[in-house]
C-alpha cells in the first residue's frame, strides 16, 4: 500500500476525516469542490482517497499533484490490487484519525459550498452515531442514456431527510454516510460481501439495533449515472448479495417490494419468463423512461426471485 501525504497532513488534528475510494473515476471533481470550501473549519478536516486497484499512472499523478497543492490535509493510498468496496472501505476508516468519518464516493459532487461546514455543525450540535446527507442527480448529466437512471433515482432515491427518516436503515448508501469513529470500531463493513450493492444497507440494519441512523439534507449529486445495460450488470452482481441481506436480516428485507415481488416471482415460478420480458422492454429507447424503469425493477426482482431459491 503506497501513501502519499502532503505538507498539512502531520499538522492537522481532525474531527471530521472524508473518506474517497475509488476504482477507474476519477475523484478530482470532487477534491476540486472540496478545495473551493475555505475558512477556519477545514482546519478540523483530513481526505483521504483510496485508489482500489486502478493501476492508472497518469490519474496517480495527477492526483498526487491535486494533493501537494491543497490546503487541506490529505493523502493517498494505491493498493494495487482491488480490495472491494467493504474491505476499501474498512481499509479508509483504519487509516482514519478523525472522531467521525464521512464515507463519500468519487464520483459524488457537493450540492453546495458549505457542505463540510454542514457536516462540521451537525457533529458539533448532534454528535450523531450515523447519519445520512442524501444524493441528488442535480449536476448530473442529462443525456438520454441516463434518462432511466434519472428517472428512478428521482423516484426511490433523491428523497428528503422527513421521508427517509421513516425507514432509515434501508435509505443509508456509502455516497454521502458520516459515522462516528467509536461506532465505526464496533461495525465495520461486512466483507464476505463481494461485487456491487447492499453492503452499506446491511450494515445499516446492523447498527440500526443499537444506535439512532439520523437523516438530514447536506446532501451531494450522483454524477455517475449508469446507462440500463450498465444497471443491469450491477443488479446482476448484486442479487447473491441481496440473498444473503435476506438471510441475515429477514425483518427488515420482508418490507422490501422488491423482496415481496422476488417470492411472489419464486412461488410461481415465473422469474425466468420475467427477466426474459422485462429485458428488452428496459432496453427499447423509444419507450418513456418511467416504463423502461419499471421494466428494470421487475427485470432485477426476477435475479433477486432465482438467487433467493439457491
Amino acid at each position: 500500500m503506497i501513501l502519499h501525504a502532503n505538507a498539512r497532513w502531520p499538522d492537522v488534528k481532525p474531527c471530521l476525516s472524508v473518506l474517497v475510494p475509488f476504482l477507474g473515476d476519477d475523484p478530482s471533481p470532487l477534491l476540486q469542490a472540496l478545495e473551493a470550501e475555505k475558512g477556519d473549519h477545514t482546519n478540523r478536516v483530513e481526505i483521504i482517497i483510496l485508489d482500489d486497484g486502478t493501476n492508472d499512472p497518469s490519474l496517480t499523478r495527477k492526483l498526487q499533484d491535486l494533493v501537494d497543492t491543497s490546503h487541506h490535509a490529505i493523502c493517498l493510498l494505491s493498493s494495487p490490487n482491488n480490495l472491494g468496496r467493504s474491505k476499501g472501505r474498512n481499509l479508509l476508516a483504519a487509516q482514519a484519525r478523525g472522531s467521525n468519518l464521512l464515507f463519500i464516493d468519487a464520483d459524488m459532487l457537493p450540492d453546495h459550498p458549505d457542505f463540510l461546514r454542514f457536516w462540521l455543525a451537525h457533529i458539533d450540535t448532534q454528535s450523531p452515531a450515523a447519519s445520512f446527507g442524501g444524493f441528488s442527480v442535480i449536476q448530473a448529466s442529462s443525456a438520454p442514456e441516463y434518462a432511466v437512471h434519472r428517472s428512478m433515482a428521482l423516484r426511490s432515491d433523491c428523497l428528503p431527510a422527513s421521508i427517509r427518516s421513516q425507514h432509515p436503515e434501508k435509505h443509508v448508501f456509502t455516497s454521502n454516510l458520516l459515522i462516528r469513529r467509536d461506532v465505526f470500531l464496533k461495525n465495520s463493513f461486512d466483507e464476505d460481501f463481494q461485487g456491487w450493492g447492499w453492503e452499506d444497507v446491511e450494515w445499516a440494519m446492523r447498527v440500526t439495533n443499537a444506535h439512532t441512523i439520523t437523516h438530514i439534507d447536506n446532501t451531494a449529486t450522483h454524477l455517475g449515472l449508469d446507462t440500463v445495460p450498465a444497471l443491469m450488470s450491477k443488479y446482476r452482481q448484486s442479487a447473491a448479495n441481496f440473498a444473503r441481506i435476506a438471510h441475515l436480516h429477514p425483518e427488515y428485507v420482508a418490507r422490501y417490494p422488491s423482496y415481496r415481488i422476488a417470492k411472489i416471482l419464486r412461488v410461481l415460478n415465473l422469474a425466468t419468463l420475467v427477466r426474459m420480458t422485462a429485458k428488452p422492454v428496459a432496453a427499447a429507447s423509444f419507450l418513456p423512461a418511467s416504463i423502461r424503469g419499471i421494466a428494470l425493477r421487475f427485470y432485477r426482482a426476477a435475479l433477486y426471485a432465482k438467487a433467493l431459491g439457491t
